[in-house]
């Protein structure tokens, strides 16, 4: 194995020109002509976090005959995905509003955003997600953003005797041109500005800063343009592990926590250099709130925060301000994002105190996915055949454990002919008789707390790897294993709160369990019924019946040559595999021939493959014939002759190529299959 040679390595990787492109330094002077050349660059947090969500881009699509905007943001495409936000899109939409309002300086920039939500509904990714966003966007050229540093290279007293001291809360050098020309200055920047918004400077520099300016002023009698020969304009890159623009905080100890956490403290051994820790340069301006200026501080489980905590952010929200201890209020310019769950939120709700708090509060929920195929994307990201190569998951695996997550979060449908399954099947997108978009909306609306209680992606992600590791010896994962894992951990769920609750999710279980039933049996169904031939000769054979019998003719049989009747018991007994009962036989046979006839007409020749119902009857008929051809059954009591295993081969053959299985499921698919025909049989007798 050769070695590396990392200088070479490093030269032909790593760029020094976009070092040198993200570490620009310039004057006061040149940052004006960057920003006169693109004001985007001054934009606020609020401005920057929508345009950053925007520039990855959007498409739409048509649900209940709403149009959804899909924001390709929360696809995480700068993390293959990993964080990908899937069925909440309505919900996205909400959140990206907050953010276009607060752009636009609509009020919502004044405000907490909360995402309220069960434990694992992706509140906490939502977050993750903004952060690794702004990150990544400050190191591009459209979301380049700028901060400055005081630089004297005598190193005066007025910067305590070091040659640098940099802005303590990464400001916008804008801050510093004085108040009394500002007005004109923005006028003819927003003059070249093409965006709903307008670019605006808000108040004047931290403390420290502030000391620092009103020194040099004196130092120059007043001459401005000589105090700004002391800034350096610098590239500002957030990070959050720098603490640089992006902030979070997390509840701890009452005991070992106080707000000088989010406002700053002061430096107790900068005192004796400057002496009084009333001078801001002895105070270290490195709370939540004050680095996270120019960006986004998260709130963790925001509502478990102290009281003392929440009234830091009244003013922090409403305000746009903090006040450290011993100075001033401190203008900030940050995005405040908290998340709680709904129990820390009805306690919110229920304290009068608080109403200051409720009312500065913009709540955004974040439910539980209820659409199927959106859940089932959850653990396919996780769980496939790149992440797991060792093992072989069975078809329908992560489907069963998806569809009894969403039935545990769907409310008792409130019309009586509707199932928790049916209506999980109308909101994945299904059609049933008597229901079109505007009854599953409406089954939607009259479910408010859908999507709000039930199982939780997090209880299905352990269970489903639980069961991989206990099965491995196995080869292939399949739903039984994880039926199993499913119920055997209920017992132990922390979050179930009633035995009621956890009766009703053993039901659910059930339903899951039978609906697999149903789906295996229609695979091996279609493995055996799968010869296309034999299935268009049964289709012509019913189709000459229904044609003699609709147009009361003969039809001569193919083996005796004799004219006969048409053959009701064998039009039937294809008929009865899709519930067409006694009294709508004729119909249906006219509503076909209808059908044929326009075809005709047109020209086009009729296919089996145009009828679904006609379609899945062949299918149902043809392996009603042919699974006793096979002896299906003779499988479970191992004494199988030669002719029947080699058409079993085929079958499982089948399985494997058209449906995804492999040897062990394919095997177990069958066993299983045959139990249940071997088990009506013995009903039957």
């Amino acid at each position: 194995m050769s070695s590396i040679d990392i200088h070479k390595f490093i030269e032909e990787n790593f760029s020094k020109q976009d070092f040198s492109h993200l570490n620009w330094e310039g004057s006061m002077q040149d940052y004006v002509d960057l920003v006169l050349k693109n004001p985007y660059i001054a934009r606020n947090a609020f401005q920057r976090v929508h345009d950053m969500i925007m520039s990855f881009g959007t498409s739409t699509y048509t649900e209940y005959k709403k149009e959804i905007t899909r924001y390709h943001f929360f696809d995480d495409p700068l993390n293959n995905g990993k964080d990908a936000i899937f069925g909440t899109d309505v919900h996205l939409m909400k959140f990206v509003n907050f953010f276009k309002s607060a752009a636009r300086g609509y009020g919502t920039e004044k405000r907490v955003l909360l995402l309220h939500g069960p434990v694992g509904s992706a509140k906490s990714s939502i977050s993750r997600l903004l952060k690794k966003g702004l990150e990544h966007y400050s190191r591009t050229d459209e979301g380049a953003m700028y901060t400055y540093e005081w630089y004297d290279p005598e190193a005066p007293e007025i910067l305590g005797g070091d040659k640098v001291f940099p802005s303590p809360m990464h400001e916008d050098p804008l801050k510093l041109i004085p108040m009394e020309v500002r007005t004109k200055f923005l006028a003819d920047l927003n003059e070249r500005v093409d965006a709903p918004y307008k670019i605006k400077i808000k108040g004047e520099v931290n403390p420290a800063c502030r000391y620092i300016l009103n020194e040099y002023m004196k130092k120059y009698d007043g001459d401005w343009n000589k105090v700004m020969s002391h800034i350096r304009v610098k590239r500002l890159l957030l990070s959050e592990k720098d603490r640089i623009g992006i902030g979070t905080f997390q509840p701890k100890d009452e005991k070992n926590q106080d707000s000088t956490e989010l406002t700053g403290d002061i430096n107790y051994r900068k005192i004796a250099l400057y002496g009084s820790d009333s001078d801001p340069r002895a105070f270290n301006f490195d709370g939540e709130f004050n680095i996270s200026n120019r960006g986004v501080v998260e709130f963790i489980e925001m509502l478990k925060l102290d009281v003392a905590f929440l009234y830091d952010l009244l003013g922090a929200s409403q305000e746009q301000s903090i006040k450290p201890k011993k100075f001033a209020q401190t203008d900030i310019d940050e995005v405040i994002l908290g998340h709680t769950n709904e129990p820390e939120f009805r306690k919110l709700q229920s304290n009068e105190f608080m109403e200051a708090l409720r009312d500065r509060t913009v709540k955004i929920d974040v439910p539980y996915i209820t659409r199927l195929d959106q859940e089932v994307r959850i653990y396919k990201k996780d769980f496939n055949s790149e992440t797991i190569p060792h093992m072989h998951i069975a078809p329908h695996t992560i489907e069963m454990a998806s569809m009894w997550s969403i039935l545990t979060r769907l409310e008792e449908p409130k019309k009586a002919d509707l199932t928790k399954l049916q209506k999980l099947k109308l909101y994945n997108g299904k059609t049933l008789p008597g229901y079109n978009e505007d009854n599953v909306k409406e089954l939607r609306k009259e479910a408010v707390r859908e999507g709000l209680d039930g199982i939780s992606p997090r209880y299905i992600q352990d269970k489903i790897s639980n069961a991989l590791v206990k099965n491995a010896h196995a080869g292939c994962l399949n739903p039984f294993m994880i039926f199993n894992e499913l119920e055997s951990g209920l017992k132990h769920h922390t979050l179930i709160s009633s035995p009621d609750q956890l009766d009703d999710f053993k039901e659910m279980l059930a339903v899951t369990r039978q609906e697999y039933e149903d789906i295996v049996k229609n695979d091996v169904q279609k493995a055996i019924s799968v010869d296309e031939s034999a299935i268009q000769t049964l289709c012509t054979n019913y189709i000459d019946n229904v044609k003699a019998y609709t147009q009361k003719e003969k039809i001569r049989n193919k083996y005796s040559g004799k004219l006969e009747s048409a053959d009701e018991r064998f039009m039937r007994s294809i008929e009865e595999k899709i519930d067409i009962p006694e009294s709508r036989k004729e119909d249906f046979r006219r509503e076909i021939m209808n059908y044929i006839g326009a075809l005709a007409i047109e020209g086009k020749q009729f296919d089996f493959k145009m009828n679904e119902r006609l379609h899945r009857a062949l299918e149902l008929k043809l392996f009603e014939d042919q699974k006793d051809s096979i002896k299906l059954t003779t499988i479970i009591s191992n004494v199988v002759d030669k002719a029947t295993q080699e058409k079993i081969d085929v079958v499982k053959t089948r399985l494997i190529k058209n449906f995804g299985y492999c040897e062990i499921c394919a095997t177990d698919a069958l066993n299983f299959v045959a139990s249940i025909f071997a088990k009506g049989d013995s009903i039957k007798s």
